[in-house]
């Protein structure tokens, strides 16, 4: 039976059916025509009455002109006349397809922060359109880079609402994938427009083929295509490279860390007349990947706002001038041109050279005597560089609080001085405190331990060294670009931060009670903490302010600042790191950051040899097995008859442990056995013997795996007096001055005492010795 709704008649039901359908087959083409014209009455009030929304940016294929756009049009421009100052109206020949008028009583000539002129009068700063690359196999690079834009989008544009945003001179970032762009619309000539662009470039580093091989195959056809500009991308107003790698596939940058990003850095800068505007990053997915994004992503904002008030590079930037991270284009096509320099006359900010007595004046102190500090660098032809500010710059702190740098350090037991210094109290400290034993100078020296205090006035270093047990984590740089701290500020900072870790001692099991008393007053200061002690501009106040409240200076330096050296005052010792005998190897272990570095060393061994007489100084040499002990004994032993110091050390290196070092190629493989390191200095004080240079084996450390030569010149009555009389020595400053003329022979110290001399192992008997656990050891 079929379904049927009660009180409904399947008759009328049918009955209606049929007559809809004869309607519609009479009258179709009426109701559709009326439902066609409903719709587009809908639509047109719609698109008149709705909220627009924002259109999307297109970026121009600059390669393919319209065709439109070269018929040739008329423009009228107003502009000033010459004579009567009246504004008129000039016609000239235009290819933009279309009549353009510049408003305004008169036309100047402007440049953008490119440097490009833009012809006309701005209404306003030019925006800054930042275009973030990047290319992925695995996806883990595309969400990185896309954070990464997010943020820097968030620092440079704010969070705020959209009028804010509307006003800021930055556009958001955009973020483009290698693999789906066409490269010549971005590297073969830069957009143009009212529109500045700078390149951030996220480059992962593959050994398979990827899209990163046909780039980097592009950047060289495009660099040596002879139809192209040498440089096409100049018109950017900077460009940065980060680097992705592997250190478990790729240990090293030798071997092929971050290979292809270095790559793009050095085609980069080829075609952009070299406007790297920040330092090659490169990080590690597994380890530090993030920290160093973090730490490129600070960078890059600093430079961008800087290009935002300025205008330009400047000279202020990290690695505008001096690019090290990745520097083979100006090693090789180096010509000793300024590529950034400003006329004279547009200079509001004088040469770096003169950035200390300006600092000094804004403070209203320092020192009256101009600071001898070298800021430039040679170039291939030995011509001096110096680059110009064209603006006022803001000059950073080394060591910002909030920056990854300080994080780091402070983890490491560093308590960081001001904004460039710091003290940190060694385990020899703690050791001496337990009476425990001192460290080689109590054996060579007699500096105890638990009185000295080890800081730095300069956390930055010029070079990165393998063995550097640092963690690599402090700053790096060719010359000082950030804020001065005053030395006196220093001097106190590093005085109550070293007695604060020496009262942590106070609960340590063992600590005894006279020695804690003694730690309490500073007898010595080791600037030898980590980075350029003698890189201060304001070193040798700070050495005055030690000196006043008669605390010895042992002050180590890298042999890469002479004219600091050559202006040095007088230091109960100095110090100068000898850590390989010839250029090639010095560049493999210190991994200078100067390209002159060994025309550097060199002057600072002739500026010891001329000093040797009124300063006390020492050769240290950081044994590293398969980096600087295999045949270099001669190469050694010419580096000394150059110099002629008063003593030599040699001691073997101590490996950290970290993956920093292992990065450096360096494992406990390469830590040589204490007889080594006694089988080493036996030759080399063979050879020296050969050539009369008059040297003996005065004193050694077993501990520290130590040795210590010394010149004749300190041998009295057959024995060596290696020791110091700091008391004759502060009494000699006072009495002739800092500069006075006196030499270290006036303040030798007794005779090296016996349990320290070569054979007795150098452990002071009345310590105990102890091994790792704390268990005494049994003397032999």
């Amino acid at each position: 039976m079929p379904f049927e709704i009660p009180g409904l008649n399947p008759a009328a039901v049918a009955e209606v059916a049929r007559y809809a359908v004869e309607l519609w087959h009479e009258h179709r083409i009426p109701i559709l025509l009326s439902a066609v014209f409903l719709l587009g009455l809908l639509r047109t009030y719609l698109h008149l009455y709705s909220e627009p929304r924002q259109a999307l940016l297109v970026l121009p294929k600059i390669y393919e002109p319209n065709e439109k756009t070269k018929e040739t049009t008329l423009v009228e421009t107003e502009v000033e006349d010459k004579k009567t100052g009246a504004a008129i109206t000039k016609k000239a020949k235009s290819a933009n397809g279309g009549p353009k008028r510049i408003k305004g009583d008169k036309v100047r000539t402007k440049k953008g922060t490119n440097g490009n002129d833009t012809g006309s009068e701005s209404e306003g700063p030019r925006k800054i359109q930042v275009l973030v690359f990047y290319s992925s196999l695995t996806g883990n690079t595309e969400r990185y880079t896309k954070d990464f834009a997010k943020e820097l989008g968030d620092l440079l544009v704010g969070q705020s609402d959209a009028e804010s945003k509307a006003e800021s001179n930055f556009l958001a970032p955009q973020v483009l994938d290698l693999a789906e762009i066409d490269f010549d619309e971005y590297f073969l000539s830069p957009m143009k427009g009212p529109v500045d662009y700078f390149y951030c470039l996220i480059i992962p580093s593959y050994n398979i083929d990827s899209i990163n091989d046909t780039f980097l195959a592009h950047l060289d056809e495009t660099h040596n295509d002879f139809r192209i500009d040498t440089s096409p991308l100049a018109p950017l107003i900077g460009y940065s490279v980060f680097g992705y790698g592997d250190r478990d596939g790729w240990p090293t940058e030798e071997e092929g860390y971050c290979v292809q990003a270095k790559q793009v850095d050095r085609w980069m800068a080829k075609l952009t007349g070299r406007k790297r505007a920040f330092p090659l990053g490169m990080g590690d997915y597994k380890r530090d990947g993030k920290e160093r994004l973090s730490e490129w992503q600070n960078g890059i904002v600093d430079v961008l706002k800087m290009i935002e008030q300025t205008g330009s590079l400047g000279e202020g930037v990290p690695g505008s001038g001096d690019p090290f991270e990745s520097d083979e284009e100006d090693i090789a096509e180096d010509d000793g041109e300024v590529v950034y320099e400003e006329s004279e006359s547009k200079k509001t900010l004088e040469d770096v050279e003169d950035l200390g007595r300006i600092m000094k004046q804004s403070q209203g102190d320092g020192p009256a005597a101009p600071i001898a500090i070298d800021f430039t660098d040679f170039g291939k032809t030995g011509k001096t560089v110096r680059a110009r500010k064209s603006a006022t710059v803001t000059v950073k702190e080394m060591v910002p609080k909030d920056s990854p740098t300080y994080t780091s350090l402070t983890k490491q037991g560093y308590s960081i001085v001001g904004s460039h210094s710091g003290v940190k109290i060694c385990r020899w400290t703690k050791s001496a405190l337990r009476s425990r034993g001192s460290c080689y100078k109590y054996s060579f020296y007699g500096i105890a331990s638990h009185r000295c205090a080890e800081a730095t006035p300069s956390l930055s270093c010029s070079n990165k060294c393998v063995f550097c047990w640092r963690h690599g984590t402090n700053p790096v740089g060719t010359s000082w670009r950030w804020v001065v701290d005053p030395p006196d500020l220093i001097f106190n900072g590093i005085k109550e931060n070293h007695y604060k870790k020496i009262k942590m001692m106070r609960g340590v099991p063992g600590v005894s009670s006279s020695r804690f008393v003694e730690a309490m007053r500073i007898r010595h200061c080791a600037l030898s903490l980590v980075g350029e002690p003698i890189f201060y501009p304001y070193i040798n106040e700070f050495l005055g302010m030690l000196h006043k409240e008669r605390i010895s200076s042992f002050l180590v330096c890298n042999a890469q600042h002479p004219d600091q050296l050559a202006a040095l005052q007088h230091v109960t010792q100095l110090y100068v790191s000898i850590d390989a005998s010839n250029k090639n190897s010095l560049r493999r272990i210190d991994r200078p950051l100067h390209r002159d570095f060994w025309e550097r060393f060199q002057r600072c061994l002739d500026i010891l040899r001329e000093r040797r007489f009124r300063q006390r100084t020492v050769f240290r040499l950081t044994l590293v097995k398969d980096f600087n002990i295999e045949d270099e004994i001669e190469g050694y032993a010419d580096l000394v008859e150059r110099a002629l110091p008063c003593f030599i050390e040699l001691k073997g290196v101590t490996y950290c442990g970290t993956s920093t070092a292992g990065a450096a190629g360096l494992t406990m493989a390469n830590v040589p056995f204490y007889q080594e390191v006694c089988d080493f200095v036996v030759k080399l004080n063979d050879a020296l013997n050969k050539r009369g240079l008059g040297y003996g084996i005065a004193a050694e450390h077993a501990h520290s795996c130590c040795v210590l030569l010394a010149s004749d010149r300190f041998k009295v009555d057959g024995k060596y007096h290696t020791l110091i009389d700091y008391e004759k020595f502060f009494d000699l400053l006072e009495e002739k001055g800092p500069d006075g003329d006196f030499g270290p022979e006036d303040y030798m110290g007794a005779a090296t005492p016996e349990w320290a001399t070569w054979g007795n192992g150098g452990f002071d008997p009345r310590d105990q010795r102890v091994d790792r656990k704390g268990r005494p050891i049994e003397r032999p």
